[in-house]
C-alpha cells in the first residue's frame, strides 16, 4: 500500500513539474518594417513549449467563468477583440506568484494579465499617447478595477512608456 501510494506521489510531482515550465520572454529591439514602434518580442532560449519564438496562444483552452468581487466573468474566445481603455502594469508586489494560467509571473517578462480573453493569448497592446506598441501573451486573469481593460508586465510597461504615470490609454487588438 505504501509503496503504490509513493509512487503516485512521484508520477503526480513529476507531472505538475512538466506543466509549470514557461518560456521567459525577452524584448527583442528589432526593427519591425510593417510598424517601426512595435517592439517584438519572442522566447528566450525557445522550449519544447514554443519551438517558434513566437507569442503562443491555445486555441483549444478558453476558461470557465468565475467572479471576482460579485462580478462574474466569462471567458470567450474573440478574434475580432480590439478595444480601448486603460492600461495598469504590475511587477515586484507580484513577481514569482503563480498566474491564472498556472505559469509563475515574471515581472521582466512580455506578458498580460485580462479579463476574459483565453490564457493564453496573445495581443496587440499600442499606448495611444506614444505611438509605441508590444505584443504581450495573456498568461493572468485581471485588471479587476472598474475601467482598466488589461494589466501588463513591468517589462510591457517599460517598453510602452509609461512605467512613471503608472496608468495608459491603450487599444488591446487580439492577434492570431
Amino acid at each position: 500500500m505504501k509503496f503504490y501510494r509513493t509512487i503516485g506521489l512521484i508520477a503526480l510531482t513529476l507531472t505538475l513539474a512538466a506543466c509549470a515550465s514557461t518560456p521567459d520572454v525577452a524584448v527583442i529591439r528589432a526593427p519591425n518594417p510593417e510598424n517601426p514602434n512595435v517592439t517584438a518580442s519572442k522566447p528566450i532560449p525557445p522550449t519544447a513549449t514554443n519551438p517558434t519564438g513566437t507569442c503562443i496562444a491555445d486555441a483549444g483552452k478558453v476558461g470557465r467563468p468565475y467572479t471576482v468581487r460579485g462580478v462574474r466573468y466569462v471567458p470567450s474566445r474573440d478574434p475580432n477583440y480590439n478595444k480601448t481603455g486603460l492600461a495598469s502594469y504590475y511587477g515586484k508586489n507580484h513577481h514569482g506568484n503563480q498566474t491564472a494560467s498556472g505559469e509563475t509571473f515574471n515581472m521582466n517578462a512580455m506578458s498580460a494579465a485580462h479579463t476574459t480573453l483565453p490564457l493564453p493569448s496573445c495581443v496587440l497592446v499600442t499606448n495611444l499617447e506614444n505611438g509605441k506598441s508590444v505584443i504581450l501573451r495573456v498568461n493572468d486573469r485581471g485588471p479587476f478595477v472598474k475601467g482598466r481593460i488589461i494589466d501588463v508586465s513591468y517589462a510591457a510597461a517599460k517598453e510602452l512608456d509609461f512605467i512613471g504615470a503608472g496608468l495608459a490609454r491603450v487599444r488591446v487588438e487580439v492577434v492570431d
